[in-house]
């Protein structure tokens, strides 16, 4: 299996299977047996006060799982009636789940429960709020636990105050907070998350992160007999798997992962990564890099060691290459994610995402062979916002537009934009001026700081004409092309740096974000006129580095 091969957060891989062998192995599972008749999902994650890692863009999705599993980072858990667990690890959109007769999803607040996935879904009940990044564990005893991360809002007090473990009652579906306890407060690395447990051969394994999802980032396992308080001890020689002192490694950032097992007894372990890249001028070790793709996922090999405890097959950084389980069943995955969309259809395809919010009428309608977006606030509008776009799935692609827009002020735009946050992002666009009247303009906000790059050189449209608009993204830099006819393009004479629209970049003044730059097509007006643009004929090709 190549690990080379690495797929964004929400096509990481679903893993895991129903476990029914002889290792004692509870909270975990294998990969490819059946036979699910009556059983339970419990997914376990957070809805409000979601961490600053989640993406600020939320898709657009068909099915009812899905917008949860895309707000969230969800634990689907597969549990029956003798005790014996599957665990699902799911990261974001996927195919289908096993056939199952009744489906109880647990959001660290709050309950909510359905005979089926498309529901009805009940009305929520509250759990807790303790920390985020909650997973349940399943022990073969018949309880159940739900394991998360401890916040302590205390400026005096490390904010991760440790892994807090409490028993929940399938009966009432509440927690019993009088079981509350820590179980394990990570290591001096600190920014303990992202646990998982698991019982295998009479010991409990705890797997969590450590170090921020940035180039300290780690995996780190702990152990123990019991589940009493504090008493899980670290893996020595660890961490169980880091490509901090690992920089000419492609993949980084390995850890926040869960572990696998496979009918036939191997081990793997699938995490978050990132693949960053360096300018030519800069040295690849400070700084690291820019990972222009966002959060992705990495898979790697695990072994046993003499004293029972998990290590990763070539050392703790891990593998780019790795082989695949000797019982793999082949799955056709797309290499190249190149898309086309004449938006002829009323909603809009599953790779559009928006702002904080599904695509309402407020934003627009699609259908009839085009986008229509009414203006709403700027780009670096956080509430109010007609922007649909897509994730940058490759370092090199090509992504054009057509647009169809009269604005009447310079307080109008519309066309193609490259997109982080409201604080980073470029826009080629369709404006107003004195000068010429309709032009093409291009802008980029770096750190929240506005720039018009051609000003009163505008570039004038010619009366009754459309723009087609094109990107050109090459890993370090990209720029910006129109055309009057779709087929004669003219290079914009502007290039900007992609590692703007970095995690890494965004994350030295605008805290935590994993999120990756977007794509797409935007149209404002913050006069408050809903000037309205038509979008035809989006392309997305993408090209081999």
């Amino acid at each position: 299996m190549p690990a080379d091969l690495i797929l964004h957060e929400r096509n990481a891989l679903a893993l895991d299977g129903v476990c029914k062998d002889g290792l004692g192995l509870a909270g975990h599972g294998r990969l490819g047996e059946r036979g699910l008749d009556g059983v339970k999902i419990v997914a376990v994650g957070q809805l409000d006060e979601v961490k600053a890692e989640r993406a600020e863009l939320g898709g657009q999705i068909a099915k009812a799982h899905d917008l949860v599993v895309r707000a969230v980072d969800l634990e689907p858990i597969v549990v029956d009636d003798d005790g014996q667990v599957v665990e699902l690890i799911v990261r974001g959109s996927h195919v289908s789940l096993p056939d199952l007769t009744l489906l109880a999803l647990a959001v660290a607040d709050e309950v909510t429960t359905a005979e089926d996935i498309h529901g009805p879904w009940s009305d929520p009940i509250r759990v807790n709020g303790v920390g985020f990044d909650a997973s349940l564990f399943h022990d073969d005893d018949g309880r159940k636990y739900l394991v998360q991360q401890t916040w302590d809002h205390r400026e005096y007090h490390h904010a991760f105050d440790g892994i807090t473990l409490t028993e929940f009652d399938t009966e009432t579906m509440q927690l019993k907070p009088e079981t509350a306890r820590n179980i394990y407060n990570g290591t001096e690395v600190k920014l303990v998350e992202g646990p998982h447990l698991y019982k295998i051969n009479g010991y409990y394994y705890l797997f969590a992160a450590q170090g921020g999802t940035v180039y300290t980032h780690q995996e780190v396992v702990a152990r123990s007999k019991t589940l009493d308080e504090l008493s899980f001890e670290t893996e020595p020689d660890g961490p169980f798997i880091t490509n901090f002192d690992t920089p000419y490694l492609e993949i980084q950032k390995q850890g926040h992962g869960a572990l696998v097992d496979t009918p036939s007894g191997e081990w793997y372990y699938a995490s978050l990564c990132g693949r960053p890249w360096t300018h030519e001028n800069q040295c690849c070790i400070d700084p690291r890099g820019y990972c222009t793709l966002g959060r992705e996922t990495a898979i790697q090999k695990v072994y046993w060691d003499e004293e029972g405890w998990p290590r990763i097959e070539g050392g703790h950084g891990g593998k780019v290459l790795v082989d695949a389980p000797k019982d793999a069943i082949k799955t056709d995955a797309p290499l190249d994610h190149s898309m086309h969309d004449e938006f002829d259809t009323e909603k809009l395809h599953n790779e559009w995402n928006t702002l904080r919010v599904p695509f309402t009428d407020a934003m627009g309608t699609t259908g009839d062979g085009k986008l229509t977006l009414r203006g709403q606030g700027s780009l670096s509008n956080k509430h109010e916002l007609s922007l649909v776009a897509k994730r940058w799935q490759a370092f090199n692609f090509d992504a054009s537009v057509k647009v169809s827009y009269n604005p009447f002020s310079y307080q109008q735009m519309a066309g193609l934009t490259n997109f982080y946050n409201d604080k980073h992002w470029s826009f080629a666009f369709i404006t107003w001026n004195e000068k010429n009247g309709r032009v093409i303009e291009v802008a980029q906000c770096n750190r929240g700081g506005y720039t018009s790059f051609l000003r009163d050189d505008a570039i004038p449209v010619p009366d009754g004409a459309d723009v087609w608009f094109r990107t050109k993204v090459r890993k370090q830099t990209y720029t910006y092309e129109y055309s009057f006819d779709g087929e004669n393009y003219k290079e914009i004479p502007v290039t900007l740096d992609a590692s703007i629209l970095s995690d890494d970049y965004v994350l030295q003044s605008y805290g935590g974000f994993f999120t990756g730059a977007f794509v797409g097509m935007a149209c404002v007006d913050y006069a408050g006129y809903n000037t309205v643009a038509e979008f035809r004929s989006f392309d997305y090709k993408e090209y081999e580095d």
